[in-house]
């Protein structure tokens, strides 16, 4: 695969871009070296922090993004919602994931009586008080369980961290209930405002999972460059039956395709 042939370059952010607040410096080099020959993309599963936070946090790095260039798991999930006609939820997410749902959805009600749907987030500010009344809404089998995305752990400078997909086992344990959607990474409906706009051959997807990120961009049919900066490890790949088209150790890698 040659880089300088890409016209869409997707960036999972924790883990390739950064690692918690600290900066990965090759990753960031080539983003800024490269930042008006190819169009960068910013997708996170991560919905902890609201897109405006995560704008914020790139240009404190020295990257010029916007929100235009930013995904998540929020817009499939709130086309979901309106598709569906789904507004009274409980919510198990934080204050700024629940801002930039309403701030997309403002008639949309958080309540505990006549609940559509439990939403699960990566809620950062996760209480008792809040599983148990999730727990009970699910035993009513009508009420859908939505979830913003699978991840297992949210990696951090000191460690991974329970995301969503751990938060899961503890909702199938305690009721017995899987989520009929999880959005987000490896799901290609999150790639879609790209795929209708670049041809599949013009696009890499570059993360460092290959639960979520090398899986996403197969199920898209796009490349996939695994950086080593984050999660994976190089010996990690031996049970893989397809292997990532490219491997770096980060992003700052890439470079040497430029000449």
């Amino acid at each position: 695969m040659r880089w300088s042939s890409k016209r869409c370059v997707v960036l999972d952010m924790d883990g390739t871009v950064y690692l918690g607040n600290i900066p990965i410096q090759g990753s960031v080099r080539f983003i800024q070296n490269h930042w008006k020959d190819i169009d960068f993309y910013f997708l996170t599963n991560n919905t902890s922090k609201s897109l405006s936070t995560y704008v914020t946090k790139l240009k404190s790095m020295g990257i010029p993004a916007e929100r235009e260039i930013l995904l998540s798991p929020v817009l499939p999930l709130v086309n979901f919602l309106r598709e569906r006609q789904i507004q009274r939820i409980y919510l198990v997410g934080n204050r700024d994931f629940a801002r930039e749902l309403h701030e997309k959805m403002p008639d949309l009600q958080e309540c505990r009586d006549n609940v559509q749907a439990v939403v699960l987030a990566y809620d950062t500010e996760l209480t008792y008080e809040k599983l148990a009344t999730s727990a009970l809404l699910l035993q009513k089998q009508e009420v859908l369980f939505l979830a913003t995305h699978p991840d297992l752990v949210c990696p951090s400078p000191e460690g991974p961290l329970p995301d969503v997909g751990s938060f899961l086992k503890l909702y199938a344990a305690a009721t017995g209930r899987q989520p009929q959607y999880i959005f987000g990474k490896p799901d290609p409906l999150i790639l879609q405002p790209l795929l209708a706009k670049y041809a599949r051959e013009d696009m890499v997807m570059v993360g460092d999972r290959l639960s979520t990120d090398k899986k996403l961009a197969e199920n898209a049919g796009i490349d996939f460059a695994l950086v080593l900066s984050g999660e994976a490890k190089r010996e990690d790949l031996e049970g893989e039956e397809r292997k990532p088209t490219v491997i770096l150790q980060d992003l700052g890698e890439a470079e040497k395709d430029f000449g």
